[in-house]
């Protein structure tokens, strides 16, 4: 009878519980973000732990682990037996009950399940006296079907809650003036009003006015886009500037928000479950042990065998040819890999997701907020012919302007002139002219801020505004008592890892990352020339991402898009390894995605892949060594007499030599020389 508990099972479940923490990422789920509206008032959100345990794997996983702890620490402190023994049986129905009943109903349709196996295998531990071993593999599976179905839920409700991104209501005009109707209810053809400030309740196409829409939702673009009659609109996108009358051109069920949560959802149900290397064995495995096992007991009776005799063979049989040591082969290099990566910013949602990992061979980036910092930066001045001020005093007047404003580009050049220490005079008379920009009075002289193509489209110097966004730059007028003064030039500014991140990703697959984004070509091309990627597709809608990444993986590459938006969740979905960005990632993107990138730190990727390989690397090694074992016990015991403790050795001594093998990857160095082979 085992009295102390194993080097190995200490480590592995210390790594059970590492990765169990990891696995609660609630700083991701509290913090706000650019792209994720607030609840609404007066109504909480559920906390993460009521979620988390209103599943029953979750409530019988963390009862079988308390019973599985407090039987260890009383077996430690030479507690009676029969406390122990209890506590640990107890462990056995709180975790192997379900399990063992999913595996009864699968031989109903000659299904033997794994998992009835490792039920078994625990029972027949128990039987020689092995009861924590047995315990042990019964909580190491309970926490991972645990996880399994946590991670299952959280998609679930951000689907859901994808919905609510569209506005329930929507303002239809109609002969007899404005109601007040259900925007599920809107038919083709509708007119809809949609005010400053006002989500957008339909796809459609503007009919009147003008404004400006914030489409990060849809297309990830980081600035707002001016829309003006004839433009395509989004539900669910957001009116900035202006009121705009919008033609309704796709029913409530047809949008492209709805499409986006069609397809999240279809490509969680058919894409095809990826298993760890032992589990795309465990059918025949299980098949031939069960019956190895019968026959070890049945045979020798035929010779006259004693039954007492033949059944402790048997169970010798089953302990030593049990595929604990292979479990364990296999769990603790990945899990030890994911705590290592948790600790270093990286949040991977699974073992089978680590694998996954070590397999990619074709890394897809998104733009906006991934390879970018997702908002906008001040990149140059320019002063026109004629004005009367220079540089300084132009971005001074316009920041002034703005500085009332709650527009992005008008946010960007407040925040150049605060950095470069400009003092801002106060300005008077302020006042929003939608789809053109802003007016105020500074220092006694009307200044105005705004789109070019509005303000001075007239003016010989507008060529230079075609110049300068031909260069994928957002352009902005600045006009000082009626007369074109200067530009200003801004753009999303390239995160500072993003070129040493692409080469090292490029080095690692041995491919080119490509380019998967919503912002135009000319923005996208541009970028891509900076950081070292040929292959651009721009324009694309959250369909074209996902399909786009689909004929990636029909051409053999297995793909994994880095991603941050609600745009990006079918295209996160459908890769072959999705990882979002935590710190501008959309709640739906975060729990779509397999990975998370906590720190928002891009050169965490080609590390954590390098990681993942090394890991496939230990778990080939570790299951070699475990399988040398298992056939040499398994040879002693059929053609020779094995003497049970002996083959209890054997078995133990596997698990130790695997799992020491394996938790080698918990150290900072793995996560150093990860760096240094990226």
């Amino acid at each position: 009878m085992l009295t102390s508990i194993s080097p190995n099972n200490a480590a592995c479940v210390s790594a059970c519980i590492r990765i169990y923490d990891a696995s609660v990422p609630t700083d991701l789920r509290t913090s706000s973000s650019p792209r994720t509206e607030p609840a609404p008032a007066g109504r909480r959100r559920p906390s993460w732990w009521t979620g988390m345990w209103s599943l029953r794997e979750v409530r019988w996983a963390g009862a079988a682990t308390a019973l599985f702890a407090f039987g260890g620490i009383a077996q430690l402190a030479g507690a009676a037996p029969w406390l122990w023994w209890t506590l640990y049986l107890f462990s056995y129905a709180a975790g192997g009950w379900e399990p063992g009943w999913s595996g009864l109903r699968a031989l109903r349709e000659k299904t033997l399940d794994v998992d009835l196996l490792m039920v078994v295998a625990a029972i027949g531990a128990a039987a020689i006296g092995q009861v924590f071993d047995g315990a042990l593999l019964i909580v190491i599976f309970a926490t991972s079907g645990a996880l399994e179905a946590i991670a299952t839920k959280r998609t679930e409700d951000s689907v859901r809650s994808l919905l609510s991104l569209a506005p329930e209501r929507a303002t239809r005009l109609t002969e007899a003036g404005e109601e007040t109707v259900e925007a599920a209810l809107l038919q083709v053809g509708d007119v809809i009003l949609v005010r400053p400030g006002e989500r957008i309740g339909a796809d459609g196409q503007v009919v009147g006015g003008a404004g400006e829409v914030d489409q990060a939702s849809i297309t990830g673009e980081a600035l707002p886009v001016s829309k003006r009659p004839g433009d395509e609109v989004f539900a669910g996108t957001l009116n900035g500037t202006g009121a705009l009358r919008i033609r309704v051109t796709r029913s409530a069920s047809d949008t492209v928000i709805a499409r986006i949560v069609s397809m999240v959802e279809q490509a969680g149900a058919t894409k095809a479950r990826t298993q760890l290397f032992i589990e795309k064995v465990e059918q025949r495995y299980s098949v031939v042990m069960v019956a190895a096992t019968v026959a070890v007991f049945a045979i020798p009776l035929l010779w006259g065998v004693s039954p007492q005799d033949s059944l402790l063979r048997a169970m010798t049989f089953m302990i030593v040819a049990s595929p604990c040591a292979v479990v364990l082969a296999t769990m603790p290099p990945l899990l030890a890999a994911i705590a290592t990566a948790g600790r270093h910013g990286v949040l991977i949602k699974s073992a089978v997701v680590m694998e996954q990992l070590g397999a990619v061979t074709q890394v897809a980036f998104d733009k906006t907020g991934t390879l970018t910092e997702g908002r906008p930066h001040l990149t140059g001045l320019h002063t026109l012919p004629g004005a009367d001020l220079d540089e300084e005093e132009l971005l001074v007047v316009a920041a002034a302007a703005e500085r009332n404003s709650q527009h992005p580009l008008g946010g960007a050049i407040v925040r150049a002139a605060q950095e470069a220490g400009l003092p801002l005079p106060a300005a008077e008379d302020f006042g929003s002219m939608p789809g053109r920009g802003v007016r105020a009075r500074v220092n006694g002289r009307h200044i105005e801020v705004g789109s070019p193509d509005r303000l001075m489209a007239d003016h010989p110097a507008y060529d230079v505004v075609a110049e300068l966004e031909s260069d994928g730059q957002s352009i902005v007028a600045v006009l000082v008592d009626g007369a074109p003064a200067g530009l200003l030039s801004l753009s999303d500014r390239v995160r500072p890892d993003a070129v040493g991140a692409v080469a090292r990703l490029s080095t690692l697959t041995g491919t080119v990352p490509v380019l998967l984004t919503g912002d135009n070509p000319v923005t996208a091309r541009r970028l891509a020339e900076q950081v070292g990627i040929s292959d651009v597709r721009a324009s694309l809608l959250p369909e074209d991402k996902a399909g786009a990444v689909r004929d990636l993986q029909q051409a053999g590459a297995r793909v994994a898009l880095i991603g941050d938006g609600v745009n990006d969740a079918p295209a996160l979905a459908t890769a072959h390894t999705g990882i979002a960005m935590g710190g501008t990632g959309s709640d739906l993107a975060l729990d779509t995605a397999d990975a998370v990138i906590t720190r928002d730190e891009l050169a965490a990727v080609p590390a954590v892949i390098a990681l993942a390989r090394r890991a496939r690397r230990l778990v080939v090694a570790n299951l070699i060594i475990a399988a040398t074992f298992i056939g040499a016990l398994v040879a002693w015991d059929l053609f020779g007499e094995l003497p049970l403790p002996l083959g209890v050795a054997g078995h133990e001594g596997s698990t130790v030599i695997v799992g020491l093998n394996g938790l080698r990857l918990l150290r900072d160095a793995a996560w150093r020389r990860a760096v240094m082979d990226s």
